[in-house]
Parts: C-alpha cells; sequence; structure tokens
C-alpha cells in the first residue's frame, strides 16, 4: 500500500469521521438516539413479517398508522422501506424486521426526550391495538433463530449474512434477533478525552442497561445475551478500538484490517480491506460503505454513536441519556470519568455482558459513575435537563444500578411475552 494511500484515508476519517459538521459547531450539546424493537405477534410471540398476506405484518401496519400522522415514506439508501415523520426523525426496518427510530439531533436530552414520547408511546399502543406488540429488549425472548428469517434480502445484508455465517452463529442473532438504545453525542470541543470516556464506560453501560437474559424462552445465564452475541460475532470488527496517543490512526488500523465482506471474494475469503488497496483502486464510495460494517461499542461518525445499551423500556429512556450526556458534556464530570474508568477495558466489555451487575468490581464502578453523570446533568443547569426529567433517570438508578441489579433481573421466560 502506499503512502499516499493510508494518508488520504486517514484525513478521510480526521475530516468525516473525527471532526463534526458545521451545523454541529453553531448548535453545540446536541443529542439524538436511535430506539429498535422487537415485533412480534401479540397472540403467539411468534416474530411479524414485514409484509404477507393474512399475517399480522408491520408494514401494513406502519402505512395505515402513518398515514394518519402525516408521515411520508420514502426508501432507503439500501433500498428497503423508510418512514420520514412529521415530528421529526426516521422510523426504518431492520434485516430481520426489527423496528428502529432515529431522531434527528436535539438541542436538549428534554427536548430528545419530549420526541421520543411523543413517538414511541402512541405508535407502540397503536400497535398493541392491532396485535402487534414492540418489544422493549435486547434480544428476541421468544423465538429461536429459525423463527426469524432474514426479511431485507439487499445485496448488503446478504453479503453481511453470507460472511458472518462462516463465522458462527452469532451473525444471524445480531442481524435478526438484537435490538438496542443508541445515543449520538456531538464531539464539540473536547472529542479525544469524550472518545476515551464513552469508550471506557462502554463496559458499564451493557451492564447497567443489560435486558436480555432470556433467549428463545429460555435464561441464557447473561445479563445481555445481546451483548455477549456482539462479542462472538466477529472480532476484526467490533470491540473497543481506541488509542490514547493516536486515536485516528488506531481506528484507522481497526477499520483496514476488518475484512471487506462487501467487495468480493479472494479465494473463497474476504480479505483485510488493506489488502485491496494493494489489488485494485479502491473508490472512496467503497471505503465508507466499508466503514460501515465496523460496530464498534463507539462509532465515530461526525459525532459519537454509543451503541452498547440493549433496548430500553420507554419508560426509562431519561437514564441512558442522562448517563450519556451527564458524563460527554459537562466538563467536571468528564474529567471525574476518566479518572474514575482509566483506559478502555475489552475484557471488562465481555464479563459486562455475561454477569452484568453481578460482577462486585462492574456493580462498584457502575454506581459512582451513574451519580457522577447526574452530578454533570445538573451541572448543565435545568433549562438543559429539565428537573423532572432527570428524576426519571434517577429513579431507575435508585431501582437498578444503586442495587446491583439491571433489568434482566425482573424477567424470567414465562413472562417475556408481557
Amino acid at each position: 500500500m502506499s503512502s499516499l494511500a493510508r494518508a488520504a484515508l486517514l484525513a478521510d476519517l480526521e475530516t468525516n469521521a473525527f471532526a463534526a459538521p458545521v451545523q454541529a459547531t453553531l448548535t453545540p450539546r446536541r443529542v439524538g438516539a436511535e430506539t429498535e424493537f422487537i415485533p412480534v405477534d401479540a397472540a403467539t410471540g411468534r416474530r411479524c413479517p414485514i409484509e404477507g398476506e393474512g399475517t399480522t405484518a408491520t408494514l401494513p401496519f406502519l402505512r395505515r398508522y402513518g398515514a394518519r400522522q402525516g408521515w411520508s415514506e420514502t426508501l432507503t439508501p439500501k433500498g428497503t422501506p423508510c418512514f420520514t415523520l412529521a415530528a421529526g426523525g426516521t422510523l426504518t426496518f431492520e434485516p430481520g424486521g426489527q423496528l428502529e427510530y432515529s431522531t434527528p439531533p436535539c438541542r436538549s436530552p428534554s427536548a430528545l426526550l419530549a420526541l421520543l414520547r411523543a413517538v414511541v408511546l402512541p405508535l407502540r399502543a397503536a400497535a398493541a391495538a392491532e396485535g402487534i406488540a414492540l418489544l422493549a429488549v435486547g434480544i428476541d425472548p421468544l423465538n429461536p433463530i429459525e423463527g426469524a428469517p432474514l426479511l431485507l434480502r439487499t445485496r448488503r445484508y446478504q453479503c453481511m449474512a453470507e460472511y458472518l455465517a462462516a463465522r458462527s452463529p452469532a451473525g444471524a442473532r445480531m442481524m435478526r434477533q438484537t435490538a438496542a438504545f443508541q445515543v449520538a453525542l456531538d464531539l464539540d470541543d473536547e472529542p479525544w478525552l469524550r472518545w476515551q470516556v464513552l469508550n471506557a464506560a462502554a463496559p458499564y453501560i451493557v451492564a447497567i442497561f443489560a435486558n436480555s437474559a432470556v433467549y428463545a424462552g429460555a435464561e441464557t445465564g447473561c445479563a445481555s445475551a445481546r451483548a455477549t452475541v456482539w462479542r462472538t460475532l466477529d472480532p476484526a470488527r467490533t470491540g473497543l478500538p481506541w488509542s490514547a496517543d493516536r486515536p485516528v490512526q488506531r481506528y484507522l488500523d481497526f477499520a483496514l484490517a476488518a475484512p471487506a465482506l462487501l467487495l468480493p471474494a479472494v479465494g473463497g475469503e474476504h480479505v483485510p480491506f488493506v489488502e485491496w488497496l494493494g489489488r485494485a483502486r479502491v473508490t472512496t464510495h467503497e471505503w465508507h460503505d466499508h466503514l460501515t460494517t465496523l460496530f464498534p461499542e463507539v462509532r465515530p461518525r461526525g459525532h459519537f454513536e454509543l451503541r452498547s445499551a440493549d433496548a430500553v423500556s420507554p419508560q426509562w429512556y431519561a437514564a441512558p441519556i442522562a448517563l450519556a450526556v451527564g458524563i460527554t458534556y459537562d466538563s467536571r464530570a468528564l474529567r471525574a470519568a476518566a479518572d474514575l474508568l482509566g483506559a478502555p477495558d475489552l475484557a471488562c466489555l465481555e464479563r459486562a455482558g455475561r454477569l452484568g451487575l453481578r460482577d462486585p468490581s462492574i456493580a462498584g464502578t457502575a454506581a459512582d459513575l451513574t451519580q457522577i453523570a447526574l452530578e454533570g446533568c445538573k451541572g448543565l443547569g435545568p433549562a438543559y435537563f429539565n428537573p423532572s426529567d432527570l428524576e426519571q433517570a434517577s429513579a431507575y438508578f435508585d431501582q437498578y444500578t444503586r442495587r446491583a441489579r439491571c433489568p434482566a433481573d425482573d424477567v424470567k421466560p414465562a413472562e417475556v411475552a408481557a
């Protein structure tokens, strides 16, 4: 590979992944979210198809409901159905038919929470009225993988499915049976310390919001089976690609070492992207497509996408938002979190998914981290984080984190349909 090619890719990451767009710099401390649901037939517990005659399908329901709400239907760049909401944001499908609501960037956590409640609560109620339960859990608690087929057969998803299937069953489960709650945060004026802290916080976010102890009707023994799926998926494109000295260079090395699953196989194998630079003239479009096939716990996209939490019940949305915002946007809390957490720890990330807050060390640090976050949110002022919203976050931490518990501790196999 020529030094020019590597330098160009490094510059691309510095410009597009680790630098904020102009609109972000004009409105600092914005926050957004992506919340996912697993749709099942409320009567049978079977997964809902996207379309199908004589079945309880999600797309016809969304078209009826969206028409009443003033939504517009388009297609994503992948060619899959997409609804643009009048309130803001988009509703799309994941490969197994999971629903994902992506908000626009909001000026404050309280504005984001108001939007989430205005969209999600009536959507779930309307779905329930038509026999569709939108489950807010990290992994499908009712169905085995055979009951959750690949529903979006675009080239991207078929390439990904074939590549991951050659490695382990975890790929199919990730694509078709998992759901998460992600928080999007701006880089603003302290991107590198934020990058460190968010990567270091990832194991604790896994444990605090673990909500997937049950899979296919049986207990898994893991607090977050979803997180465990990610750990066994493909280490070359997941994890915590962080470095204190050269963070962008470390991420470039991570991206180049990951097999290029969207490019043709070579000798029956998908080779690392770096090998393609010496084989062919790789386009910028192919490079950017490759970056979308990387799934670290924190993904740089002109903002930081924090991906560690299982799907969260809507009543508790304030908690993951408060935790992320508090340790990121308040300068004193950011530094306190950095002192508490130290460097990102991949072994801790593995334990967090398996043990959750049953690990005493993780539980103690998690409790301290939530306190730092709450103080950080208070420091950002009531106009930014409404006290009533902050009380909801604190109630979650009182009910779960400070008692070394997570939502996974509430759920038993016989109760998952509820």
